[in-house]
Order: structure tokens, then C-alpha cells, then sequence
């Protein structure tokens, strides 16, 4: 299921990441500086219904854990990062941000929004790329979140 919706902060956020994703791009392609990347962002496109400082948070964090980030997604790849398409990066990053430093943002959300991400941007099946080392990265990176969303499928309903 996704996240988006119509209005309201989950439209917002979603945004947020659809432009995020942009501007991770374009840093991975050129070497702008983020700053600069993030000025342009505001200067030419529409950023009317987008969480502006959500928005801030994914480019700067990003750039500022992309080492930590690269090196925890690396187990989980079958080739170097390098070598991943220069969009499914750029959505395995953001997700990573996210994942390991957005705990407020549920890991199923995360999951979401960078499958929806690579169904719009990236190659034919990078969705299903991204999906598969992102679902690995979760049970390392989120082991208490996954642990009780299990507990509360496996409890009984409540008797009325």
C-alpha cells in the first residue's frame, strides 16, 4: 500500500522525497555541493507542496552519512555501489538515511516511498532491486520495529 495521499503531511513528505531524490541525483552526478543544489531546487521547482524542511533534512543528512550509509547497504549488494544505477543509489541512499536516522518515520513507510521512487524514476526493475536489499537492511537496521510488528500480528483478538 501506499503512502500517498491526496494531501496533508504524507503528500508532503512524499514530495519531499520525490525531490530529495532529484537533488541526490544531480550531487552524485556533478559534485555540487548540497547547498548549492538545494538553492537551485528552491529557485526552479515547484516546492509548493513539499515538507521544505523534511526536504532539507533527506539532502543534508544524506551527504553528511553517505559513508556510514554506503558501507551498512554494502553487505547487502551484489556489486559494488558504484555500479548501481546511478537512481536506485540515490534511493537505497535516501532510504538508508532514513532507516538509520529518521526512527520516527516507520520502516514500512521508508520501504514504500523508495519502491514508488524507483517505479517512477529508476530502470525497469529497479524497484525490485531496491525492495531486496532494502528489506535486508531493515532486519539489521530496525530489529525492534520488525520484532513488534510480528508480536502484534501473532496476538489474539481481543474478546468481546
Amino acid at each position: 500500500m501506499s503512502t500517498r495521499k491526496t494531501g496533508g503531511i504524507f503528500a508532503e513528505r512524499a514530495r519531499s522525497r520525490r525531490r530529495a531524490l532529484q537533488a541526490l541525483y544531480q550531487w552524485q552526478l556533478t559534485g555540487q555541493s548540497v547547498a548549492l543544489i538545494s538553492a537551485q531546487f528552491f529557485e526552479e521547482q515547484d516546492m509548493e507542496i513539499t515538507d521544505k524542511v523534511y526536504f532539507g533534512d533527506l539532502l543534508t543528512g544524506v551527504e553528511r552519512h553517505y559513508l556510514e550509509i554506503d558501507s551498512g547497504l554494502e553487505p547487502f549488494l551484489d556489486r559494488p555501489l558504484p555500479q548501481v544505477d546511478p537512481i536506485e543509489r540515490a534511493v537505497l541512499r535516501l532510504a538508508g538515511y532514513e532507516l538509520k536516522y529518521r526512527m520516527d518515520v516507520p520502516y514500512r513507510v521508508v520501504l514504500n516511498e523508495a519502491i514508488d521512487l524507483a517505479k517512477d524514476f529508476g530502470a525497469e526493475g529497479g524497484h525490485s532491486y531496491v525492495n531486496g536489499v532494502l528489506d535486508k537492511a531493515i532486519a539489521i537496521w530496525r530489529p525492534l520495529e520488525l520484532a513488534a510488528e510480528a508480536a502484534q500480528k501473532h496476538q489474539p483478538a481481543a474478546e468481546l
